[in-house]
């Protein structure tokens, strides 16, 4: 039987070279047709480097589009539910975008880059529905996914390494905006997003300086300057999480993907009202998202706190009022750092309020036996995990 290495099909990153090398596992996996490390050495390393030191993550394969043309601030805002028209140069933002019955298609971030237009980044490959949005507009879209190259430099020496590496001006650099720079004569841009609850940025280059990016980074390392290591996709859901931060396909179904009616959601359910601006011109949902807006809440997704130390992976959930089956976690991570079980977990509202009493069921393994326990929870209503240094300008230089 012949034999095929699957590895093959899958598009190398411009960083591939010095990811190979430094990943010790070789456990690799598909990000969006990109060959991506899931874990490099440990995944207890990689994510206390999030925590406490400095991490670098490739995140190439996110999908980007650039958005420019006469009717690029009037497609945006008509494509997604959040008002951009305020969107300033040199500035990010969050958004999600519906279709027209106000289920969600994808999250991401919009980057207002200026005279060149408008970045789109999103999770999942969005083109054919840009396209069909944009009909009748005078606007042009280029997929450039492949054109852009990009690393997340997070955790909290991430701004003493890259001012290490060479970077300047990034002391002035605030929360979700842009710096144009060079580096080693070669264009560079930096935001300070990321996607950790940490103090950390994106640094976008062209693939031709790629590995030029990589090796300054890490050559600090090698001064002995600071510690920088490598992550894979692992240890980045377990920041995430503890973060808040939602994730299409793993805490909810995208309205793309789904195909029974009633598994898709939207805004609201997923808890981005904050996200949604009625006050603007006609955006796709928009009639959808208004009637929901007036009838009783049917279901959120809640940052829950699971009581005990046993795993609630794919947990059901009940209300401990009447014994009724309310909903199910979706994801969730032991939290190192603050000794908990975090959730995301969709849950039923009855008669539009949130069950004041949860419990989950859980089933876990213990010696090859199988065993069921219930554990009390906690709804949260803030991250699970946040540092001031996130936000602060300029961040404490180590």
């Amino acid at each position: 039987m012949e034999k095929h290495d699957f590895n093959q099909v899958l598009q190398l990153s411009p960083f591939h070279e010095r990811i190979d090398t430094l990943g010790l596992m070789k456990n690799w996996t598909s990000w969006n047709g990109y060959q991506t490390a899931r874990i490099f050495d440990t995944l207890a390393a990689e994510y206390f480097t999030i925590r406490s030191s400095c991490s670098v993550m490739d995140m190439t394969p996110m999908e980007k589009y650039r958005i420019t043309g006469p009717d690029a601030v009037t497609f945006l805002n008509r494509l997604v539910t959040r008002d951009i028209s305020k969107l300033k140069p040199g500035r990010v933002t969050y958004v999600v975008w519906c279709n027209d019955d106000g289920r969600v298609l994808d999250d991401g971030t919009i980057f207002h880059l200026g005279e060149d237009g408008y970045r789109l980044c999103s999770q999942h490959h969005q083109l054919d529905w840009l396209m069909i949005s944009s009909l009748g507009m005078d606007v042009s879209i280029e997929h450039e996914t492949h054109d852009i190259a990009a690393l997340s430099v997070q955790g909290p020496t991430a701004y003493s390494v890259l001012a290490a590496a060479g970077f300047t001006k990034l002391d002035t650099l605030k929360p979700f905006g842009i710096l144009n720079t060079q580096l080693n004569g070669f264009d560079v841009m930096i935001s300070r997003t990321g996607f950790t609850g940490d103090l950390g940025y994106e640094v976008w280059v062209d693939p031709r300086h790629a590995l030029d990016l990589w090796d300054a980074i890490f050559e600090v390392k090698q001064r002995g300057l600071y510690d920088v290591r490598p992550i894979g996709l692992d240890a980045l859901e377990m920041v995430r999480i503890e973060a808040g931060f939602i994730m299409p396909g793993d805490d909810f179904n995208t309205a793309e993907t789904t195909i029974r009616a009633g598994r898709d959601r939207s805004p609201f359910e997923l808890g981005l009202d904050w996200v949604v601006s009625f006050d603007k011109p006609y955006f796709t949902g928009r009639r959808a998202l208004l009637k929901e807006k007036t009838e009783p809440i049917k279901r959120r997704l809640v940052k829950l706190l699971v009581e005990g130390n046993k795993s609630p992976t794919d947990s059901f959930l009940y209300d401990g009022k009447n014994g009724q089956r309310i909903g199910a976690i979706k994801s969730n991570v032991w939290s190192p750092i603050l000794k908990s079980n975090l959730t995301m977990a969709d849950i039923e509202f009855i008669k539009g309020e949130l069950p004041k009493e949860i419990w989950a069921e859980i089933y876990y393994q213990k010696e090859l036996e199988w065993k069921s326990t219930w554990a009390k929870c906690s709804v949260s209503d803030l991250p699970f995990w946040s540092h001031p240094r996130r936000s602060q300008t300029p961040p404490d230089q180590f």
